[in-house]
């Protein structure tokens, strides 16, 4: 009874699978397609699988990213054109750890991509990581005041509780901690993880010189 019952459920599944839509495959293909050509810049190949029914919103299954997302991580600018320009194409789409296109943009310190994003009304602020962020970890003090001249929540936590201070303090970035004391981040915050502070997550990093600048700081504003 047990062989009938798994030799009648291998022809079920060998039917069902013969009778996946051609669509769905081409689909998949088209997908590889326009991913590889996303990482070359390569608008051509783009623009037949939008044409034939691609979501532009398709995500790449290794990290869950969307075409946009990829884009700005291979600074693919003629392709971020092309997928701005389509009907219901999500700015905020995030990948599966949380990334968007513009904290990938930022990071990328990518100027003429930050401006383009904001100006399509790319949020500055949100829940968790942020553009501000990413800008930065990678020490990009431009595009930091593009964004906090845009609001961006200067002390914004991480979900373990980093702010961008702390981030930028742990990987030595000087001058962005520097632009975030100047735009007022509090450097007596700690984060929830490590309930460190900004100057001893500089210390921990083997970063003394960024930790003196933070406690420099903190002695002045402790003078006024």
């Amino acid at each position: 009874m047990g062989i009938l019952y798994s030799k009648r459920r291998l022809l079920v599944t060998a039917a069902l699978a013969l009778a996946i839509p051609a669509a769905c495959v081409a689909a998949d293909e088209r997908a590889v397609d326009f991913f590889r050509a996303i990482q070359l810049d390569n608008v051509g190949p783009i623009k037949r699988a939008l044409a034939q029914g691609l979501d532009p919103n398709v995500r790449e299954p290794e990290r869950g990213e969307t075409g946009l997302i990829v884009a700005m991580r291979y600074d693919a600018m003629n392709t971020m054109d092309v997928l701005l320009a389509q009907p219901g194409i999500q700015l905020e789409a995030r990948a599966t750890n949380g990334n968007t296109a513009l904290m990938m943009a930022a990071f990328r310190q990518n100027k003429p991509a930050v401006l383009t994003l904001l100006g399509k009304g790319a949020a500055v602020n949100q829940p968790g990581w942020t553009a501000l962020h990413y800008a930065a970890a990678s020490n990009s003090t431009e595009i930091m005041q593009l964004l906090l001249d845009r609001h961006a929540v200067v002390d914004a936590p991480s979900p373990s509780g980093l702010t961008p201070l702390m981030l930028a303090a742990r990987e030595g970035q000087e001058a962005a901690v520097q632009l975030l004391l100047e735009r007022g981040a509090d450097a007596t915050l700690k984060d929830g993880a490590y309930h460190q502070t900004a100057a001893e997550f500089a210390t921990k990093a083997d970063k003394p010189w960024i930790a003196e600048t933070i406690r420099k700081h903190l002695a002045s504003r402790a003078k006024r």
